[in-house]
């Protein structure tokens, strides 16, 4: 079945059913408690209630997609827009005038501005700037020490968004704001979207508190990058000199608010996402030491020896899968909203103008009807001859159509160096404290991934 199969034209004086309500809703918070106590066990088991299920969160009724084919119809069709509980909730953070949260003939004009900064032909040119970073991450661990894997991951992200994006001479301490404002952020990001109570946030309550400073103190930082550039007059050519220097509809310098909320969405989503990552490809080098044997040996292979360079990622086919494999099952984006607008048809149902729909790639890529021994963390199901008869959208990271994060192949790119640096130098254990079990918040991170590295 294709995308374009899925919704067909369907005459208005049909009348299409409704689909089935998901069983356990509470009074008063409908589903929304299940999302907070176990969202991810949820959103899988929907799939055994049908393609598409209603939820109620709070007052309002929210749609599930559970099938790869209707996943990609939703993102792709102009029908459905982005919208929808995370998003209001992303908007808090991002603002309403970046890419990640604009619509329509503004996100248009955005992506033109950004896109450049993430072509084919460019990220090599980010190249030495990985290359010293992965090292310098790899450098950090201590033989036998533990390490705060949230911390160093957010670092390792952070600095390379940083200097390669905005060039910035983004100091540690910078970097260990970010990481604690956003642990803080998106945490009370999540909760606000699946309850959604709105004057009981603003009670001066501890947490309450602790959510407002953290989101005060993101947003103060992003004023220093964007004044300290200012200042020293400099221009390089980077994504913050583009933004500065971008003119709107009319042919006039973008405001103020727009170039702040671009670059929060340059580094916020991209820094959570990919340190979210990294800490599950920490996990896996921990959890599966012949996995780890495979990438060094690999490493061995290509480098021969040599410190791992940019030139070098394109040859690591295995590490490649590794990730590959990580992003399969432990998807930093795990939850996905999209806004009907229009009433519309889905999956042989009728959902309404206005509708909110939800769907997760976690339980999508998770799927038995896609994936055999689908819990396995199994790389090799991403060699060619294995792969290509996977349904299309059954494994879609960075989401498709004119959504599609444009920096898809530069986080490849540094997710793969960074993994093969490490692995190549270090054996990973978890010590006393840790626990990798997922913690879930706008993205899906371990809850507390502590290791010892012992050298190779």
């Amino acid at each position: 079945m294709t995308v374009e199969s899925v919704r067909s034209d369907v005459p208005q004086t049909l009348e299409l059913p409704t689909p089935p309500l998901a069983g356990g809703g509470v009074p008063g918070l409908g589903h929304g408690w299940k999302l907070v106590r176990d969202p991810l066990g949820f959103l899988a088991q929907l799939r055994d209630h049908g393609d598409v299920v209603r939820l109620k969160m709070g007052p309002k009724t929210v749609y599930a997609v559970t099938t790869p084919d209707l996943s990609g119809a939703v993102a792709l069709s102009p029908d459905f827009e982005i919208g929808g509980p995370l998003w209001e909730s992303l908007e808090g953070l991002l603002g309403k005038k970046g890419v990640a949260t604009a619509t329509g003939p503004l996100h248009r004009r955005q992506r033109r501005t950004i896109q450049p900064a993430f072509r084919l032909d460019i990220i090599p040119e980010y190249g030495p700037i990985m290359e010293e970073e992965a090292r310098a991450f790899a450098a950090r661990w201590e033989s036998g020490g533990a390490v705060d894997c949230t911390s160093e991951s957010f670092r390792v992200a952070v600095r390379i968004a940083a200097r390669c994006l905005l060039r910035g001479q983004f100091m540690d301490e910078r970097a260990e704001r970010l990481s604690t404002a956003l642990a803080t952020v998106f945490r009370g990001m999540y909760r606000r979207m699946v309850i959604p109570a709105g004057p009981l946030y603003r009670l001066p309550l501890p947490a309450h508190r602790k959510f407002d400073r953290a989101l005060a103190d993101l947003h103060a930082l992003v004023d220093e990058i964007i004044d300290e550039r200012r200042t020293s007059g400099q221009k390089p050519d980077d994504l913050l000199t583009a933004l500065l220097e971008a003119k709107d509809g009319n042919g006039d310098p973008i405001d103020e608010q727009e170039i702040h909320d671009q670059v929060v969405a340059i580094l916020t989503p991209g820094s959570e996402t990919i340190a979210s990552t990294l800490m599950w490809l920490l996990q896996v080098l921990a959890a599966y030491p012949d996995q780890a044997r495979r990438i060094s040996e690999e490493v061995d292979s290509v480098t021969g020896g040599r410190p791992v360079a940019f030139g070098d990622v394109r040859k690591l086919s295995h590490t490649n899968n590794v990730v590959v494999e990580a992003l399969r099952l432990r998807p930093a984006v795990w939850i996905l909203t999209r806004r009907a607008v229009t009433e519309t048809e889905l999956g042989g149902y009728r959902i309404p103008a206005g509708a909110d729909i939800v769907y997760s790639p976690y339980a999508i890529q998770r799927d038995p009807r896609s994936y055999e021994r689908h819990l396995d963390f199994d790389p090799d199901r991403w060699l060619p001859e294995r792969s290509k008869n996977l349904p299309k959208y059954a494994m879609r990271p960075f989401s498709v159509g004119n959504r599609k994060c444009p920096s898809d192949h530069f986080s490849m790119a540094q997710l793969t160096l960074v993994t093969a640096t490490i692995a190549s130098r270090w054996r990973f254990e978890q010590v006393s404290g840790s626990n990798d079990a997922p913690h879930v918040g706008i993205t899906l991170r371990p809850h507390r991934l502590r290791l010892k590295a012992v050298p190779r």
